[in-house]
């Protein structure tokens, strides 16, 4: 069985768990971590993750992230002058991204028609690797999450801390997270 299989078996068996309604927020979010080198594999297959929710009764939308800088960038009315000058870049990035990442992912949260039902997934994580951290977006969403959100998670998941793409230093987040040995087992 390949890595993703075996992710999607893992994540198959938590989400079949009756879900606690009374649960916080940041309880509420499910960290899919896989190695960073199988992005293109877990977007093959990501159905795997769609089928065993549908399996366990519940709605299945998700929300693509990869395109949310250049669809910041593009409603910038400085953009061009970024483009000649993107140092300049830096504090507006920190400053408003985040917060614009965060709409999206809100927006999502919100639309199913019964969004206490239904699993929301997050593909595009490490496309937000140099712009902001996953931690900052979560943080901002994660009063809006009805249901269940699922970070699809490239890095690695070391004690308690993540770590996007291997390569930031990890924050620790109180997440549910699916690893290829299982829950909270490493990465």
């Amino acid at each position: 069985m390949g890595q993703i299989e075996k992710l999607a078996q893992e994540y198959g068996q938590h989400i079949a768990l009756r879900w606690q309604r009374t649960v916080a927020g940041a309880q509420r979010v499910i960290m899919v971590v896989y190695d960073k080198e199988l992005e293109r594999t877990l977007r093959a297959r990501k159905q795997l993750f769609e089928i065993a929710t549908q399996q366990a009764g519940y709605a299945w939308a998700e929300i693509d992230l990869s395109d949310s800088f250049a669809q910041w960038m593009a409603r910038d009315d400085y953009r061009e002058a970024y483009f000649e000058s993107p140092e300049d870049l830096q504090i507006k990035v920190e400053a408003e991204f985040p917060r614009f990442v965060a709409e999206r992912l809100r927006g999502a949260l919100a639309a199913p028609p019964q969004p206490e039902n239904t699993v929301v997934a997050a593909l595009g994580m490490a496309s937000l690797f140099g712009f902001s951290r996953v931690s900052d977006v979560l943080n901002e969403v994660e009063r809006d999450i009805r249901g269940r959100l699922v970070v699809f998670f490239p890095g690695q998941f070391e004690g308690s801390n993540y770590r996007l793409l291997d390569a930031r230093d990890g924050w620790n987040y109180m997440a549910v997270p699916i690893t290829r040995h299982g829950e909270g087992d490493g990465t």
